[in-house]
């Protein structure tokens, strides 16, 4: 019997580091009825963050829960981020601003996609390579806290190699992602 967990872990991971994908109607669906579950999820962050409990998040308090959560914000990245997505200029993030900065833009053309595609896929591939190989899956999951043998990588690419050479191309990558 095959075991799905390392496939399944996997997308999952790409998945949090790309692009939304269209999804087919019975997911829309799935996710229509989970919708609520997310928007509370995102409200959660946003309480988290919001340190001061004045419903804005400010620069400051992104970079403190970057800190938190063993990531580092540099200070004029944090103030970047809160500056890009700021739309009424208060300097700060309602929650509104935040969910938005959270979820993307939907309007986003195909090409903007594929290009954070591609940008995902760096991610995944080892530095002189044009594929995703075992190693470099390997390598990539350690650095996002998921320790996993070789031989799991090579369960996990084998499950979306199409053409069964042991790697990820860009285009299987592309499928495996929509």
């Amino acid at each position: 019997m095959k075991n799905t967990q390392p496939q399944s872990s996997f997308k999952k991971l790409c998945r949090k580091l790309s692009p939304e994908r269209k999804d087919s109607a019975a997911e829309k669906r799935q996710n229509n009825r989970n919708g609520e579950d997310k928007n509370r999820d995102l409200e959660a962050v946003f309480a988290y963050m919001d340190a001061n409990r004045d419903g804005r998040i400010s620069a400051d308090e992104l970079q403190k829960s970057f800190t938190t959560l063993g990531e580092q914000l540099s200070d004029e990245e944090a103030e970047a981020a809160v500056r890009l997505s700021d739309t009424d200029g208060d300097g700060m993030l309602d929650y509104e601003e935040f969910a938005q900065l959270i979820k993307g833009d939907d309007e986003s053309t195909e090409e903007d996609k594929t290009i954070e595609l591609k940008e995902a896929f760096k991610m995944y591939i080892a530095e002189g390579e044009e594929c995703i190989t075992p190693r470099s899956l390997k390598m990539m999951l350690k650095k996002l806290g998921e320790s996993r043998t070789t031989d799991d990588c090579r369960v996990m690419i084998s499950a979306f190699d199409l053409n069964a050479d042991g790697v990820l191309s860009f285009d299987e990558f592309v499928l495996m992602m929509r």
